[in-house]
């Protein structure tokens, strides 16, 4: 960040507080809203300033022209963070395979069976060939690497 602004490079890095629990106290620390993520503005053909700081992997979009986030997407960001209680979300779809971070049901696996208000989790016991669906708050699952049938062909 100090290298973007040493260039007089206009960024955005929106953070978020996370309260950790460690061994002998709380912590709150200040987290990147988009780990990996910084929001730069400036012309397309300045853009090998940015790409030749060191630990830039490259800018997000095509070959031929960078993602492009709106003045207005970018003050929603601004916004929701200085006012809302933001943090990082993963974009889970319903028949994705996920994995219990939290609670009782910490690491059991299933499939996300729906993803609204009420978010419901489809556990499968493989040694007993059933399921059951169980209601678990969205901030307690996890995409993991396995890909069903159903992802695949949306993909």
């Amino acid at each position: 960040m100090l290298r973007l602004a040493n260039q007089q490079i206009e960024h955005f890095l929106p953070c978020y507080r996370s309260v950790r629990q460690w061994k002998d106290r709380r912590v709150t620390l200040e987290m990147p809203l988009f780990p990996g993520y910084v929001f730069v503005h400036l012309p397309y053909s300045e853009r090998v300033r940015v790409l030749s700081l060191p630990n830039v992997v490259g800018l997000i979009g095509s070959k031929n022209a960078p993602s492009i986030v709106s003045a207005d997407e970018i003050d929603c960001i601004r916004r929701g963070v200085e006012f809302g209680k933001a943090e990082p979300h993963s974009a889970l779809v319903e028949g994705q395979h996920v994995i219990i971070t939290d609670g009782v049901l910490h690491g059991m696996q299933g499939i996300l069976l729906r993803n609204q208000n009420n978010t419901r989790d489809v556990v499968a016991i493989d040694s007993i060939a059933r399921s059951f669906a169980v209601e678990v708050d969205i901030s307690c699952l996890k995409r993991t690497g396995k890909i069903l049938a159903q992802e695949r062909k949306a993909v």
